[in-house]
């Protein structure tokens, strides 16, 4: 017994001196978070004008990404993706702060870090998109909250801290009044630090006037205050001698948080700066030899899940499909990314890309609306505010004017020769091969994904009710989405051919093909419509409510049908959110509204209404100058 006894001792003896080692050798990873920024703001990427030192040095001790990408284009859809690895077009987390279910077996990343010993921690955002929320948080995280940081860890224990600088936000940027931005920034700034409105060179999609220049320098000063602060984290790691045993990661959330960048699915809403870096003890892991190094290696979001589990010694799950960056496991490099971009608060949209880093292609699937859609937030700006009267004053360039009116169902743009995506180049000749694959590739991508997001938002609140869309859209007769992509595809193309498939669709069996019949007509010419006008009327019967709906829409824009209108005003105000939103946005768009005008006051003063529904009746208002635009008056 005393031989078992003292063999049993010897056993735990060394099995835990071997798992202090292994604790040891696990190296620490942070990861530095911030918001709304494109690279072309930060110094390391080339622009003179900003002065961002301490991330530069980060870059000039690390390697530097130069096509990184989020896999959304407003922060929830993009931390969705970050936290579980999983894209939320599979998911149908694609929508701005919804809240869907997902399988059980689909776990926030940290979770299988804390199996490998970590001490996980999260400093602050948790906007995942998904139901159960609070559970998935206290699952995946050690501490999560705005004070979580590495010092609640065991002696020894390895950590994977996040950190999230929301001082280069929208709201600092863009949406706060001037004042706020005065006090809450450029005041943190010392006048030595703080960037003149003349001192850096516009977008040309922007009117290059004093009062825009005035508001575009706080997307310099708001990435100055966050490099500021990002030093300080960066001089607490070293204080606490973590620096040498700390791998690194630095990224944005999502692309530049400007007008026409956040929200909007092209290369300014979705390219993000990112570096890592590694200490001495580390730099064997680095696949891209020296400090100092830039690669032009594709990367996005969700390649991060499984990076982080490999590094930490971790099996990777199957369901994680995205590549492993780092280590003896490294993944091969590909040769595209499949990107998406949906519903920002009260503005619906639906957008799919495809880039190889130089190219970006974007398919647009709701082209009726412009890329300055009507979005509460966005409107409350003062920049917006400028931007909306200089175009009703004629002040803008032809370029300028773009963003305010209807889009093309497809953008292609050559990034390395056109940074600002100036020159859509569908249309170019010297171009159609590369057009031809990219529309291949994107094809051929969303139908082995199964896209559940082309179901409407409506329809993933039913589906919800009883499983989760993930594993909805895997099922063919639920969910036949060959059929639902053919009629998809063919919105924003304009045409007679077009037309009569699209009236044909709307009998379809499968109500989403009918949804996209509806939207698609939303993008043809009257005069193509006059002879349908009765097929149209007949769709306001529909039993599907978000094809009534869009009938609804095209009937009254075009031919000021009396029942459309009638149909619109009652779903304005339905109980559902997303019928009630989807009625809203059309309004936004169409030329006479005054017939709307009190139904749409009786939303607005109404108490416990949904956010973006709330948000959508104030645009409609704040369009007619009906109610202030102001932060003030937001919900």
């Amino acid at each position: 017994m005393r031989r078992c006894f003292f063999l049993l001792v010897s056993i735990l003896f060394v099995f835990g001196v071997s798992c202090k080692a292994k604790t040891q050798e696990q190296p620490n990873i942070l990861w530095i978070t911030i918001e709304d920024t494109s690279p072309q703001f930060i110094g390391c990427y080339g622009n003179e004008n900003a002065s961002t030192p301490v991330i530069d040095k980060l870059a000039k001790e690390g390697i530097r990404f130069t096509n990184a990408f989020s896999t959304g284009t407003v922060c929830s859809p993009s931390r969705s993706t970050i936290i579980t690895g999983v894209p939320t077009y599979k998911m149908g987390t694609g929508n701005h702060r919804s809240n869907y279910p997902i399988p059980e077996f689909i776990k926030g990343f940290p979770y299988y870090l804390k199996k490998q010993g970590y001490y996980t921690s999260n400093n602050f955002k948790t906007d995942y998109n998904i139901a159960n929320e609070k559970d998935f948080i206290k699952e995946a995280w050690d501490e999560s909250s705005n004070k979580a940081n590495w010092n609640g860890r065991n002696e020894n224990q390895p950590f994977f801290s996040v950190f999230n600088f929301a001082e280069s936000h929208q709201s600092r940027t863009m949406s706060m009044s001037f004042d706020w931005y005065v006090k809450n920034v450029r005041n943190h700034l010392p006048e030595s630090d703080r960037i003149a409105d003349d001192a850096f060179e516009m977008p040309p999609f922007y009117n290059d006037t004093p009062e825009m220049r005035k508001q575009f320098a706080r997307v310099y000063n708001s990435i100055k205050l966050t490099d500021n602060l990002i030093g300080d984290l960066l001089e607490k790691l070293e204080k606490d001698g973590l620096r040498e045993n700390t791998i690194i990661f630095f990224y944005a959330d999502h692309g530049e948080g400007m007008p026409r960048g956040k929200t909007n699915g092209i290369n300014l809403g979705y390219r993000v700066p990112f570096i890592i870096w590694f200490p001495e003890k580390y730099k064997h892991l680095s696949p891209w030899g020296k400090a100092g190094t830039v690669t032009d290696e594709l990367i996005d979001f969700e390649d991060l899940a499984p990076t982080m589990i490999s590094l930490a010694g971790g099996e990777v799950p199957e369901y994680l499909k995205g590549r492993i960056l780092i280590g003896n496991n490294r993944s091969k490099e590909r040769n595209h990314l499949l990107l998406s971009s949906d519903r920002a608060d009260n503005g619906p949209d639906l957008m799919r890309t495809i880039t190889d880093g130089r190219f970006v292609y974007s398919r647009i699937f709701m082209p009726f609306m412009p890329e300055m859609r009507y979005i509460r937030y966005i409107e409350i700006a003062d920049i917006t505010k400028h931007m909306r009267a200089d175009f009703k004053n004629n002040q803008l360039n032809t370029l300028q004017e773009q963003l305010f009116k209807p889009r093309p169902a497809e953008v292609l743009y050559d990034i390395d020769n056109d940074l600002w995506e100036t020159k859509n180049l569908v249309d170019d000749s010297k171009y159609k091969a590369v057009l031809n694959t990219m529309r291949n590739q994107l094809d051929t991508d969303l139908l082995n994904a199964r896209d559940i997001l082309f179901a409407p938002e409506y329809e993933i609140g039913l589906i919800s009710k009883t499983e989760t869309p993930y594993e909805y859209r895997l099922d063919e007769n639920k969910y036949p989405f060959k059929i639902i992509y053919d009629a998809a595809s063919l919105s924003g193309i304009q045409g007679k051919k077009t037309i009569k498939k699209q009236i044909k669709d709307l009998k379809n069996n499968d109500k989403i093909v009918r949804y996209w019949a509806a939207i698609g007509l939303m993008s043809q010419d009257v005069n193509l419509l006059k002879p349908y006008q009765n097929k149209l009327e007949e769709a306001l019967n529909d039993s599907y409510p978000p094809v009534s709906i869009t009938a609804a829409a095209i009937l009254y824009n075009n031919f000021e049908s009396d029942k459309a209108e009638k149909v619109l005003k009652e779903f304005s105000q339905n109980d559902s959110m997303d019928l009630a939103l989807l009625a809203i946005n059309y309004l936004l768009y169409i030329d006479d509204k005054t017939p709307f005008i009190e139904t749409i006051k009786k939303v607005h003063a109404a108490p416990n209404k949904n956010y973006n529904v709330k948000a959508a009746s104030m645009d409609f208002l704040g369009i007619l100058e009906m109610v202030e635009n102001t932060s003030d008056t937001e919900n």
